[in-house]
This record gives C-alpha cells, sequence and structure tokens, in this order.
C-alpha cells in the first residue's frame, strides 16, 4: 500500500473519529438565545466545527439534547437556521438511532462533506429540563420542569436551596440568591410535578439529581416553588454582605474589573443581594486578589435598578485590568430596614419599611422635614430637601408597615420615633403615603442625544430634572459632567440647536468649573434657579466616551466599519472578526440581522485613526458595544488589508445626517470647518465664529478690518470681502470669545494664521463681536452643472459678483469726479497766474499778487525738473513742528480749498530754492519735499520759456545771484522758511518777456 493510499481522505476521516470515538466530543448550541438552542456544533482537537444537515433529523436532534442535559427535542433545523457558522464541518449525513448518549457515538458519512457548506450548518431547539417563568428575568422565577411531554410546576416542599443551586447552573445564571415563599411569582397552570428532588448541590444538571417516591398527597398550584438567581456574588468577605465583585459568565466565575466600577453601580448590586445600600467601594485589593478570568464589562447605573442586568453595559475598547485592580464593595448590610422607591435616585422617593419579613408602606397626615431628616439620615443620602405626599397615582399598594410617625428630628432610625398615636387618630384613617428628596439624589445626566456620553445637561434638583444655561459654559465645566458619568473626558460643548431645548427648571447659571470639583454642583455658580436665561441657552456636552458606529463611502449597508471614540472616526481592524461580530454591527446600524465579511482588499497603508482590532462577539453579548476587544488605540492596525468591510443582508430607510460628524474636533476639521458666519442669509454673510478647544466661540472687533475680513472671507470660501462690521452687527454671540486684536496681513489661508491675542482677557463683551459681509456665496453651495474647461489653468475672464462690478462702477466714477476737479483747480491757477508751456490748456497768462498772511506764510523752493504733470502739484507740507518721520510724499496733508476772499488764500506751488552748498540749520530738512521719481527725471525748461508765477519750481545753483533779496529776520521766527533769518533767499527772477507787472518778492506783502 502506497503513501497516498494511507493518507486518503476517507482514511484521514476514518482516524478522525476514532479520535472522537475515545471520548465524547463537546457539544455546544449557538446563536440560539439560550444554552438549549442554536447551530450544532462539535469541538475536535481544541477546534469547533459545525454539522451538516444533509439526512439531519429528530433522532440526531434528540441525542444532542440529550448530551446537554436540554430534554427532549422539539425541532431539528438544517439551511444554516441559527446563521451560518465558520471553521470546518467535522460532521455530515450523521446517523443516529436515538439511544446514544453523545453526538460523536452516532455514524456519518464523510463522502457527502464535499457537498456541504455552511449555508447548511444544522441546528436544534430543545425543550429543556427546567425553566423559571414568572420572573423579571429568565434567572428568577417560578420553577417548572418538562418531563418529556409537557411542562410541571414544581411543589415547594419538593424543592430546597441545594436544587435551587443547580437550577441556577444549569440556567447559566450563577448561584441561588433566594428561595421565595410559595407561589410569590404566581400560580402556574396545568400538572404538578409529583417528586422530591434531593440534589446534593454539584450536579451540572437538574435532571441528574435523585428523585424520590412519588407524594401521597398532591400538591396545589398555591404552594409553586420559585427562585431567584444572581450572576453575581462576593467573596472573601467577613460578612455576605462585603468582599470582592465576582460575576458569572458562560459558567465561569471572574473578578470584576474596577476601572469603571462606581458607588451608583455598588448601590444597585447591594440592594439586589439584599444587603441595604454601598457604604464604599475600597480599592487596591482589599479582599485579596481574585483568580480566573477578569471580566473588564463596565456597568452604567443610576442608582434605581433592580439589579446590574438592568443598566447599560459597554466592554467595547475596554483597557486591560489585572487582579491587583478588582472590584469590592462594603454594603450596609441587613440593618437597614428603610428604602425609598419609585424616585429617581436611591434617596429620594415613596418611603418603605421592612418589617416582618416584607417591606410596609409608610402613613402619614402631618408627614414634615423632622421625620424626613431621620429618613435621610438612616439611609446616608445627606440632609433632607423636601418632605411630601406623594400624589394619588404615586401611592403604593399593599401591606401598611407604619401608620402616623412622630420624630424630634435627632433619631437615628425612624423606628426609635414615636409611633403610638390617639385611638382617635387611629379610627380617622390615615391614609396618607409620605415621601422624601434627600441631598443624596442630586444627580446629573444627558438627554436627547444619540447616546448616554452626549446630549443636554440636566440636573437633578429638589425632586425634579432641570437645564444648565450655557452662559460661560466650556470645556472645563462640561469635563465634570463626563468624568462624573464616567464618560471619559470632554471634546465638544454644545448649546440647544444640537440637542433641542429643555423644559422645566433651568437649575444653574454661569457655572464656572475649575476641573477638580467631583461633581457639577460643586462648582462656582449663581444660586439654584437663579438665572437669566431661556431654554434656547440650554448647555450641552459630547464625551469622549460617546460612540457610534457607521459604514463609510456605504450604499446603504455596504462599506468600510468605522467607530466614533474621542471626537473623531477610526477604522475598525478585521483581526479574529467573527459572523457573530458582523452580525452584531449590522443590527446596530439597522441593516439586518447578519452580513458578510469582504476579504480582497488592497494593499496600502490606512490613513487616519485605526480605533478598534479583534473585536470578538460571542453568545453572552447581545449588542455591539459588550463585545470585548483589544483596547482603544488610534493606530490599531496600519494595513488596508485590515480594514473591515462589511456588507448587511438589510437595508435601512434614508435618514438625515446623524447628529455627530467628523467635525468640528480638534484633530481633523479642515481650516474650512474651523470657521463660520452666523445671523446672515447664508454662509457668507453674519457674526465670525471659529473653532477652538472643541466649542465655537466669537472674535471681537478690536482693530477689525477689511484685511481681516478678506482672510475670513477666504477662509470660508466666499470670495472677496465685503464689509468688515463691527458691534454685534448680526447679534451677540454666546460662549467664549476666542480671538481679540485680530492682525492680519491679508494674505493668510485662515484666522488662525494671523496674529491676535487670546479672547480670554476680559477685555471684550459680545456686544463687541466681529462681523463679515463676503462677496460670493459658499463655494460647496454654488451649483455646478457642468465641468469649467478652463479650471485649474489662468483665464482672462471670470464672472464677477455684482457687489464688485458696483464698487468697480463707484471707484471709475470717483476717479472722473477727482479728474474734473483736478481739472477747475488748475484752471483757476491759471486764471491767476496764467501759464506759459504751449501744452497747457490756459496758454494766456495772468498774473496777480500774492496775497501775505503770516500766519499761512508758505515756504517756496524751485525745483531744478522742468515737469510740470498734474501729479506734481505740491502738497502742504506738515507743521514744523511735526517729526522726521512723517516728511516725505504721502505724509503731507492735502491742499486744503480756500475761499477766494480768505487772507489765507494763496499759491502753494512755489518751492524753496536749495543751494548745496549750504549748511542746513536744524529743522531745514523738515521742511523740504521730495519728488515723485518721474518729477526728477523730466526733462528741463528751455531757457527764456516762462515757467508761470504758480508753477515755478526748486533750481539748484551753485553760487547764488547777486540781485536776490535777503529775507526779512522775523520770518525766522515763525519758522515760514527754511533758509536761515540772516542769509538771503536763491531765488530765480519770476516771469517771462511777455511779464508786464512787476516782480513780486516772495512773502512780500
Amino acid at each position: 500500500m502506497g503513501m497516498e493510499a494511507l493518507l486518503s481522505p476517507r482514511v484521514l476521516w476514518l482516524l478522525l473519529w476514532v479520535q472522537l470515538c475515545r471520548g465524547a466530543a463537546e457539544v455546544r448550541l449557538e446563536d440560539g438565545g439560550w444554552r438549549c438552542a442554536g447551530r450544532v456544533e462539535v469541538k475536535h482537537q481544541g477546534q469547533w466545527g459545525t454539522v451538516c444537515s444533509l439526512s439531519w433529523d429528530m433522532a440526531d436532534a434528540a441525542v444532542v439534547c440529550k448530551q446537554l442535559g436540554c430534554g427532549s427535542a422539539v425541532k431539528a433545523h438544517g439551511n444554516a437556521h441559527f446563521g451560518p457558522g465558520s471553521g470546518p464541518i467535522w460532521m455530515a449525513a450523521v446517523r443516529c438511532s436515538g439511544t446514544e448518549s453523545a453526538l460523536s457515538e452516532c455514524t456519518n458519512d464523510e463522502w457527502y462533506r464535499q457537498y456541504c457548506d455552511h449555508s447548511l450548518d444544522a441546528g436544534v431547539t430543545c425543550s429543556g429540563f427546567v425553566r423559571l417563568v414568572g420572573g423579571e428575568s429568565p434567572c428568577s422565577g417560578r420553577v417548572e420542569i418538562h418531563d418529556g411531554k409537557q411542562w410541571k410546576t414544581v411543589c415547594d416542599s419538593d424543592f430546597g436551596p441545594k436544587a435551587a443551586d443547580v437550577v441556577c447552573r444549569e440556567l447559566q445564571c450563577g448561584a441561588a440568591l433566594s428561595v421565595p415563599r410559595a407561589a410569590d411569582f404566581g400560580e402556574g397552570v396545568g400538572a404538578m410535578w409529583d417528586r422530591e428532588l434531593q440534589c446534593v448541590g454539584n450536579e451540572s444538571f437538574l435532571m441528574f439529581c435523585p428523585r424520590g417516591s412519588p407524594r401521597d398527597q398532591p400538591c396545589t398550584h398555591t404552594n409553586a416553588a420559585g427562585v431567584t438567581c444572581t450572576r453575581f456574588r462576593l467573596v472573601n468577605g467577613s460578612t455576605a454582605c462585603e468582599g470582592r465583585v465576582e460575576v458569572y459568565v458562560l459558567g465561569t466565575w471572574g473578578t470584576l474589573c474596577a476601572s469603571r466600577w462606581d458607588l451608583s453601580d455598588a448601590h444597585v448590586l447591594c440592594r439586589h443581594i439584599n444587603c441595604g445600600f454601598a457604604e464604599s467601594i475600597p480599592r487596591g485589593g482589599h479582599f485579596g486578589r481574585g483568580t480566573g478570568p477578569v471580566w473588564r464589562d463596565s456597568f452604567h447605573c443610576d442608582g434605581t435598578e433592580a439589579h446590574l442586568g438592568q443598566c447599560p453595559v459597554t466592554a467595547l475598547g475596554a483597557s486591560l485590568c489585572s487582579h491587583e485592580n478588582d472590584a469590592a464593595v462594603i454594603c450596609s448590610a441587613s440593618s437597614t430596614s428603610l428604602r425609598l422607591v419609585s424616585g429617581e435616585s436611591r434617596c429620594d422617593g415613596r418611603v418603605e419599611i421592612f418589617q416582618h419579613g416584607t417591606w410596609g408602606r409608610v402613613l402619614d397626615d402631618e408627614w414634615d422635614m423632622q421625620e424626613a431628616s431621620v429618613v435621610c439620615r438612616q439611609l446616608r443620602c445627606g440632609e433632607a430637601e423636601t418632605a411630601y405626599n406623594p400624589p394619588k397615582p404615586q401611592r403604593g399598594t399593599g401591606a401598611v408597615g407604619l401608620r402616623g410617625v412622630r420624630c424630634a428630628g435627632h433619631e437615628a432610625s425612624l423606628t426609635l420615633c414615636n409611633t403610638s398615636l390617639p385611638e382617635s387618630a387611629l379610627a380617622a384613617g390615615i391614609a396618607e403615603d409620605v415621601g422624601v428628596v434627600c441631598w443624596g439624589s442630586q444627580q446629573v445626566r444627558l438627554v436627547n442625544g444619540p447616546g448616554r456620553c452626549a446630549g443636554r445637561v440636566e440636573i437633578y434638583h429638589q425632586g425634579s430634572w432641570g437645564t444648565v444655561c450655557d452662559d460661560g459654559w466650556d470645556l472645563s465645566d462640561a469635563a465634570i459632567v463626563c468624568h462624573q458619568l464616567g464618560c471619559g473626558g470632554a471634546v465638544e460643548v454644545v448649546g440647544s440647536t444640537r440637542f433641542g431645548e429643555g423644559s422645566g427648571q433651568i437649575w444653574l447659571d454661569s457655572v464656572n468649573c475649575s476641573g477638580a470639583e467631583a461633581a457639577l454642583w460643586e462648582c462656582p455658580a449663581g444660586s439654584w434657579g437663579q438665572h437669566d436665561c431661556g431654554h434656547k441657552e440650554d448647555a450641552g456636552v459630547v464625551c469622549s466616551d460617546f460612540i457610534a458606529l457607521r459604514l463609510q463611502n456605504s450604499t446603504n449597508c455596504s462599506g468600510r466599519l468605522q467607530v466614533f471614540y474621542n471626537g473623531t472616526w477610526g477604522t475598525v481592524c478585521s483581526n479574529s472578526m467573527t459572523p457573530k461580530t458582523v452580525s452584531l454591527a449590522c443590527k446596530e446600524l439597522g441593516c439586518g440581522d447578519g452580513g458578510s465579511l469582504e476579504t480582497r482588499l488592497p494593499y496600502g497603508r490606512v490613513s487616519g485613526p485605526t480605533w478598534l482590532d479583534r473585536v470578538e462577539c460571542g453568545e453572552r453579548n447581545s449588542s455591539f458595544w459588550q463585545c470585548p476587544s483589544a483596547p482603544w488605540d488610534p493606530q490599531s492596525c496600519d494595513d488596508l488589508r485590515d480594514e473591515t468591510h462589511i456588507t448587511c443582508n438589510g437595508r435601512r430607510p434614508e435618514t438625515p445626517p446623524a447628529p455627530v460628524t467628523t467635525c468640528p474636533n480638534s484633530t481633523s476639521c479642515t481650516d474650512r470647518e474651523k470657521i463660520r458666519a452666523v445671523g446672515g442669509e447664508n454662509g457668507c454673510s453674519g457674526r465670525v465664529e471659529v473653532w477652538h478647544r472643541g466649542s465655537w466661540g466669537t472674535v471681537c472687533d478690536d482693530s477689525w478690518d477689511m484685511q481681516d475680513a478678506e482672510v475670513a472671507c477666504r477662509q470660508l470660501g466666499c470670495g472677496p470681502a465685503v464689509s468688515a462690521l463691527e458691534e454685534a452687527a448680526f447679534g451677540e454671540g454666546t460662549g467664549p470669545i476666542w480671538l481679540e486684536q485680530v492682525e492680519c496681513r491679508g494674505t493668510e489661508p485662515s484666522l488662525q494664521d494671523c496674529w491676535a491675542r487670546p479672547g480670554d482677557s476680559g477685555a471684550c463683551r459680545h456686544k463687541e463681536d466681529a462681523a463679515v459681509h463676503c462677496s460670493a456665496a459658499p463655494t460647496t453651495a454654488a451649483p455646478t452643472p457642468r465641468p469649467d474647461p478652463t479650471r485649474g489653468r489662468p483665464t482672462g475672464s471670470r464672472r464677477l459678483s455684482l457687489p464688485v462690478i458696483i464698487c468697480i462702477i463707484l471707484g471709475a466714477l470717483l476717479c472722473l469726479v477727482l479728474a474734473l476737479l483736478a481739472g477747475q483747480v488748475r484752471s483757476a491757477r491759471a486764471g491767476r497766474g496764467g501759464s506759459g508751456r504751449a501744452w497747457e490748456p490756459f496758454p494766456e497768462a495772468v498774473y496777480e499778487e500774492i496775497g501775505y498772511s503770516p500766519a499761512w506764510e508758505k515756504q517756496v523752493r524751485f525745483s531744478g525738473s522742468g515737469s510740470n504733470s498734474e501729479g506734481s502739484l505740491t502738497k502742504l507740507q506738515p507743521y514744523p513742528g511735526d517729526s522726521k518721520e512723517e516728511d516725505g510724499p504721502g505724509s503731507a496733508a492735502d491742499v486744503p480749498v480756500l475761499p477766494g476772499g480768505d487772507p489765507a488764500d494763496g499759491y502753494d506751488d512755489a518751492r524753496e530754492v536749495s543751494d548745496p552748498g549750504e549748511d542746513h540749520g536744524p529743522g531745514q530738512g523738515d521742511w523740504e519735499m521730495a519728488r515723485a521719481p518721474e518729477e526728477a527725471a523730466g526733462p528741463r525748461d528751455a531757457p527764456g520759456e516762462s515757467t508761470g508765477y504758480d508753477d515755478a519750481e526748486e533750481v539748484t545753483l551753485a553760487h547764488p545771484p547777486e540781485d536776490t533779496q535777503a529775507v526779512p529776520p522775523e520770518l525766522s521766527a515763525q519758522q515760514s522758511l527754511s533758509a536761515r533769518p540772516e542769509e538771503p533767499i536763491n531765488a530765480v527772477q519770476l516771469g517771462a518777456a511777455r511779464r508786464e507787472e512787476r516782480s513780486v518778492q516772495l512773502g512780500e506783502p
């Protein structure tokens, strides 16, 4: 026989089943909702695999039910009724006679495996042998047993604590918490179980317990047995009401990680195990190190739940935990005989007292703050805030524990108060239930958001919920809320536009937390209920632990799986991804109850954060958020092939975008997404707000000008700026003022790139909010009916908006007016002084005397240039007292238009003669008017050509002529001339051959 024959598939298959027959192979039922229904899976060589449903029938199913201790088979399922499995298909064409004790003892045919895939996985629904009915959960209720034909109720006299432990263990409900009195879960119907269950207590299944002989006396349904199981217990404490917290999961006890364990969770556990309330939660292995697994589940209780199973639970992304951080609690034990019910916390509600083994009502028509103080003190809930009688709909029913109580207010418990009333009072019949609100009832919550860690902030105070005003609300305040709720840190503060307006009281205003407070009401703020706000100003917050799921690049229910965490969207990696994980993801997305994982992905590196990896959802997980995974890590994987792409088997209706988007946030926003214009008709006009440190804030209008507005409009994608507006032109904003004294050059890509001062100085108020009006509509909203062929290259024509066209027209008109005005000025001067230039409009020169006024006396200087264009008209020089920095072209004031009859009316075009050989006295340089380049470059006038009286320009002379007259020395005292008083002024003769009037000395009256 060759090696090929020895290693043929048939021989390998026989060898496999030889191994199976050495001992019964483990069997389990998956995805059926409980341990006695689901897809059949067999464990071989350490690996779980499925069974093909070819020829699968009730006889095969019966063996599976028997092996699992699940009673009789109800139905044999084929065609992956409970969903397709994964891994190998270990068995096909199974043939059981029904007498086998294990599935591995049945025969099967390997040859048929070639026709099987996971779409043919076999399943079973068993009757089960025991169940609990009539309770609040599958782990509490009336005990019923299936005898193979029908369900029968167990009599309480046949059912003891050891049998209760076996039932809880079989149902994977942990341990028995209590065995209530007869018919506590209601009476059953049908037949009664007539044999005693004589369990030792260590049996795996109730069917393995010894049974007694049939009863002689029949039992009735009024004596039905019941049990309450718990998956939680306290171990290693000195009493049953203190110790290390352990949780029962899939047949195994393990410790609970303390990373998110708080007093609210501990209160629920203490009440659930009948140990009162939580006094403390010790840390650091106070009750020793546990053994076995450490469960990283985080419970998010508000304190009113009946047991921890009613609290929201998350495990996704939880940090690794060791036995050094086991959760623990010290409960108040059974010393408490008081509780508050129907309230919003354990510290408010209707009063009940425990007497004679049952809870009873407390009735009192004169209930006041003295009695309420005793109740709050006994429950360790702080001081009493309110004592009240509940309205009729909130009154209790049932037994009465106390009727009429009179306390002095200092008693340690309510039972120590005076309860002996006159006969007349008792005969009158006291029928009013009583209630209290203690200081310890205060709590905070986030409502109307997409999850428990995002929403509008509300506080429970004095027995009612109210909101918080967003005046001054910032990340420091929001961080206290997030920490208080166990939601990590704050990533964004928002207003009522995101999570809607609240109702009722506005409890707090002007909150100003430092960050060290343990609760929001410990922060500095206005008095309770004192505010100047409306509900349109209700504060909200998004915490870092807010999580959401989406399919990116999705065609409805197919795409890349991403999770929102810490304010950003990130990829979910596909390592260890199972069909169960895909199924729960699809359910969370509203895309059906199953799906497939895409595996053919391209090579490359992932961009952006990859928050999660190794998400491993199992049988105990009913939500995607409960699935264990690797801890949160923005670099969980870096290969594109590790991204999770799924296609779900359902479709969801089209819905508006989710309230949480990628931006704004501090890590992934673009500059365009960090600015907005609020209050205008579109996104291109309005109050300027910028995104910084997780919230929107305004910009102060100090130094706000067109250059700043240009940058803001460019960042908004709204074209050039039309106007820079001040003084809250579009209304006052709210929240922080992020920037003040913005100084942009006008070329920056965003306001964040401009120089500015932080807006936390307190110098600005919202009445100084800056605003902008841009020329265009947002570029994202502009219609693009067809591609622009010129896009991406220079073009000679572009569409201009109406405001730009109007500005161009007004500019042209202004230039025209200025040109006409300049012509009129020249005409007036020509009429007075004349001109000899052939190209001037008025060649005829008319000369007049220059009126002299000491107050308006001007210096004159002569230029060596003969150019006499309009641009060379000299402007008034600054007053001699001005600094040198203000000298030069562009610094002098424009020539004023003076009335013709005014003594100051004179010509300012005469210019100073400067002798390069002279040393100017102090201050003389201040009087020189620098020439424009075009003046210096102009041609000189021909000798003998008249320059005109008004148009004389500066001439530089090497030697002053002898006929110049001295300037009177008194002009120096007035600082009206540049020459020294004792020296003559060098000048050229004014006029030409045609001048008939006399020459007038400059400065002569």
